[in-house]
């Protein structure tokens, strides 16, 4: 009846089903029923409809939109609807040739599948019932599918496709189900799992401001919003390369082509720390850039979290990164607008904060089906990209609702070559409070006291460098100006970090804390110096300080060593100065 850009109206679909995949004229273009109003259906197509006119024939599937899970899923390229797209690119060449159809998972490869039950055992939905060796790094788990519940009849060990049955099932009712190593899953229902747990424990990234003064829990949720060039994508990419999970799904969701090939060209040379093989091995891409088609930019992001889930399922702990949802959420707009709905602020349909939502309440750390008990973590990591860098904006202010943890990226200090960019006057994470047994248990007894000492002192040269503008530095006490020294080191040898260092890239625990404490040390001691005669000039030009900002670049090996060096070489220097001083009043 009716095309309008990506939206298409076909009437005589009273048989359909909201959420029901379609094909959209003579290729067969993939659509999906968004609306219905008597047998009329709205279609978001996910190709170019160019060309397509009234009376173009609409076949419904019968089926809602949804993806493939098994194995073949790692180190695979998707595009926001799971169509591959290095065997589109064999196919068809470089650009996506309309109504293509290639599976998600290849039907010829076979894999080795070692069976972990036998014949006659009881199962349940969830429980794991073989092992396949997908890359190096992963073992893919191969689970009985939701709604399948008895005895296995029969299960085989050996080479197998995706679709050849591995293993029948007597269900309770007599019949028997056959189970392959593929299951299909709907993209817009959340996998079932048995209960949510409380995040205990953190993401660890490496990066020093963000496990140190804003950490995010595993299976947590945090957002990442910040203007034009402040580094959101450089953060993205430190984390999916850095942090402390088994998995790692990448969806570019709307950014630049040439954002996503950085990350297609670094990640196959990048070496995964934990094994040393390249951390392609245990990561996912979807990518939807801005040139392809917009409807499927909203569907991106429901496929990565349904394969993220998957992968949760089996134990795992997923990282998941969608880059950015303020591009999902301009798609969401444009068919809301094309669908004529009454508009909310700013031109975003009504239910933008609810679809968002419903986005990251499908992360967390949960106990998983099966009657093994394991427990696996999603933590979803959100990029916003708020027009003009302005945070008041509708995703924005949606977004900040739903997470626990926002890392402010800063125009400022990224224009000051200060990276990563996160302001830490105006960033939080509401998961200190839970994480600080872990952090006390894992890494020292009085971290979370040395961090919040840290905050403390950043928020008071906040409050000094106002005095500085209006009077000067020299106008201040000698306290206050070793004060605003110490901040000094904490942010230029602490909070800075070079995501090109080889080592400075990654920090472990063990050596943010000894810095930190180094720094912290160099405060106490020297304020107290200085209360006892020091001179301000000496402390301040002392060459351990020098050291001390060069630690970062220390080998993880030689941290301990060094730190005890560092820690004997300060007492005994400032201990110096102060005799020097009582020498001099003398």
């Amino acid at each position: 009846m009716k095309v309008s850009g990506p939206l298409v109206v076909a009437e005589g679909m009273q048989n359909a089903d909201m959420f029901d995949v379609v094909r959209v004229g003579d290729q067969g273009l993939i659509g999906e029923i968004i609306e219905m109003r008597g047998d009329a259906a709205s279609i978001q197509v996910y190709e170019e409809t160019a060309g397509l006119g009234p009376g173009t024939k609409v076949v419904s599937t019968g089926v809602p939109l949804s993806v493939e899970l098994g194995p073949g899923m790692i180190e695979s390229i998707y595009d926001g609807i799971q169509r591959p797209l290095t065997e589109i690119l064999e196919l068809t060449g470089p650009n996506i040739k309309r109504g293509i159809d290639v599976k998600p998972l290849s039907r010829d490869k076979r894999w080795t599948f070692v069976p972990t039950k036998e014949a006659g055992q009881q199962v349940e939905p969830g429980d794991i019932i073989g092992t396949v060796q997908e890359t190096v790094i992963v073992e893919l788990r191969i689970m009985v599918p939701h709604g399948i519940k008895g005895v296995i009849k029969e299960i085989r060990a050996g080479d197998f496709t995706v679709e050849d049955v591995v293993c029948v099932v007597e269900k309770e009712d007599g019949t028997l189900a056959d189970i392959t190593m593929m299951q299909k899953w709907p993209v817009r229902r959340g996998r079932p799992y048995k209960e949510k747990l409380v995040p205990e424990m953190p993401l660890l990234t490496g990066q020093r401001v963000i496990d140190t003064l804003f950490p995010i829990a595993k299976g947590g949720v945090a957002a990442v919003p910040g203007p034009f060039g402040s580094g959101k994508t450089v953060v993205q990419h430190q984390l999916a390369k850095w942090a402390d999970a088994d998995i790692v799904v990448y969806i570019g969701c709307g950014e630049r082509g040439n954002e996503m090939t950085d990350v297609l060209m670094e990640f196959p040379e990048l070496k995964d720390p934990k094994s040393g093989e390249p951390l392609m091995k245990r990561t996912v891409l979807i990518a939807n850039t801005s040139d392809m088609p917009v409807a499927a930019r909203e569907a991106s992001i429901y496929t990565g979290i349904t394969i993220a889930e998957y992968y949760r399922d089996m134990g795992y702990s997923v990282a998941l990164m969608a880059d950015s949802t303020s591009r999902w959420a301009e798609a969401l707009r444009e068919m809301s607008g094309r669908l004529e709905e009454m508009p909310g602020e700013e031109g975003y349909p009504a239910y933008l904060a609810s679809r968002l939502a419903q986005f990251y309440e499908r992360a967390g750390r949960v106990v998983n089906l099966g009657s093994d008990g394991r427990e696996g973590a999603l933590s979803a990591i959100g990029a916003v990209s708020p027009p003009g860098g302005d945070i008041s904006e509708p995703v924005s202010q949606a977004t900040l609702r739903i997470v626990k943890v926002f890392w402010s990226l800063d125009a400022a200090l990224a224009y000051a070559r200060h990276f990563p960019a996160i302001n830490w006057l105006s960033s939080y994470s509401l998961y200190i409070d839970r994480l600080s047994k872990w952090f006390s248990d894992n890494v020292d007894k009085e971290f979370p006291l040395l961090r919040s000492q840290t905050m403390k002192l950043l928020q008071e040269e906040a409050e000094l460098q106002e005095i500085v503008q209006l009077v000067g530095v020299d106008a201040l006490s000698f306290q206050d100006q070793f004060k605003l020294e110490a901040c000094k080191s904490i942010r230029e040898d602490y909070l800075h970090q070079n995501a090109f260092h080889e080592i400075d890239t990654y920090a472990s625990m063990n050596k943010q804390y000894k810095l930190l404490k180094l720094i912290m040390e160099y405060y106490k001691k020297g304020s107290d110096a200085i209360e006892k005669g020091a001179e301000y000039k000496d402390l301040v030009s002392m060459p351990l300080r020098e050291a001390i900002g060069r630690f970062k670049y220390i080998e993880e090996a030689e941290t301990d060593k060094s730190y005890e060096a560092l820690m004997e070489e300060l007492t005994k220097g400032i201990q110096d100065l102060i005799s020097k001083g009582g020498e001099q009043d003398d």
